[in-house]
């Protein structure tokens, strides 16, 4: 009787063995096909790309081109942020593949303050940001010591800051580069214009909303996704001509190259694509 226990106690571990084994060579073939690493797709086992991105424009056109990229054999699971600072983390500890809601300079001054090692893979559109008021309908009209609200992301201060020098509402600092320009730059301000630069990004639709300020800084994506029209309801809107700041797809270090990588990139860049942005987006989004 022992004898046969022993041997059905040794069946089990050797049964039990053998399912641990056969299960981590699953997974680990898995892992393997799936993810931005794959060399060579196979339309008829799509490899499966997680991507984040903010919900408008970026995830409305990854759903445009997402049936035309699995049939090239690439499934895309597109992860939405409402948040311009996770989607660069969650990059850097892939938990994402890639990424695409940033400008380039949004990208670099990511880079220089955390250390991120992600790179720009390729340039799809540009969002023109606006200047909104509830209480003025020319920048002339600005009443003297009038509230300025632009948020804390600081690459989006330069470009506030150039459509006020054109202007003619401040002058930067002779020998700074208008890209980087902060508020501490501004060495004329003849309105005495104030400002207030801490806000989230996310909640500016809310303050222009509210009537709060004198002039309310949204970038397109919020403001679209709120439904408000660049074109229409904004006092001032940026320049496309000479645009510095194109969104981007982003992924880690060493897979720009990758054929996922290009293959989403392509399909983001091409002339349907373009066509689509232009005929949505009545130029609040605009081809790069």
């Amino acid at each position: 009787m022992k004898k046969i226990l022993a041997l059905l106690s040794a069946l089990v571990v050797a049964f039990t063995l053998i399912g641990c084994s056969s299960s981590s060579s699953t997974s680990s073939t898995t892992e393997e096909k799936t993810g931005i690493n794959v060399e060579k797709l196979d339309p008829s086992k799509p490899v499966t790309v997680k991507i984040g991105a903010t919900n408008v424009p970026h995830a409305e056109l990854l759903e445009y081109v997402a049936p035309k990229l699995e049939k090239e054999g690439i499934k895309l699971d597109i992860v939405t942020y409402q948040d311009y600072y996770l989607p660069n983390k969650n990059l850097a500890d892939k938990e994402i593949d890639l990424n695409y809601f940033q400008h380039v300079p949004f990208l670099k001054n990511e880079i220089k303050e955390k250390g991120y090692k992600i790179e720009d893979a390729g340039a799809v559109h540009i969002e023109p940001i606006g200047l909104y008021s509830k209480t003025v309908t020319k920048l002339e009209d600005l009443k003297d010591g009038a509230l300025v609200l632009v948020s804390n992301n600081k690459s989006e201060w330069g470009r506030v800051l150039s459509i006020l020098q054109k202007a003619g509402l401040v002058k930067i600092k002779e020998g700074v580069d208008v890209i980087t320009a902060t508020f501490d730059d501004v060495v004329e301000n003849p309105k005495n214009l104030k400002f207030k630069y801490d806000n989230d990004p996310a909640i500016m639709v809310q303050y222009y909303n509210n009537g709060e300020g004198d002039l309310v800084s949204i970038n397109s994506n919020f403001a679209v996704d709120a439904g408000i029209s660049p074109t229409k309801d904004s006092v001032v809107v940026e320049s496309p001509d000479n645009n510095p700041y194109a969104n981007i797809i982003v992924v880690r270090e060493g897979d720009k190259d990758k054929v996922v990588t290009k293959k989403i990139v392509a399909a983001l860049q091409s002339e349907d694509v373009k066509k689509y942005i232009e005929s949505k987006y009545n130029g609040a989004v605009i081809p790069a």
